[in-house]
């Protein structure tokens, strides 16, 4: 269980950070869009993706168990 935790970390990091790495100044740009965007929009968008990764997690230890 503790090693597929940090294997998820480790995705999360790389997966953040080829945005920087291979576009930095559109992934700039899109920082200064996301700042001006309403919270409750943001909140939104941040709890769709809680509930998207908690259903991916389901359904991944469903299948492997």
């Amino acid at each position: 269980m503790h090693a597929s935790i940090w294997l998820s970390v480790a995705l999360v990091l790389i997966i953040e950070g080829l945005g920087p790495m291979l576009a930095p100044r559109l992934w700039r740009r899109m920082v200064l869009t996301m700042s001006q965007v309403p919270d409750i929009l943001l909140r939104r968008f941040g709890g769709g993706l809680v509930v998207a990764g908690f259903v991916i997690y389901y359904m991944l230890t469903k299948t492997i168990n």
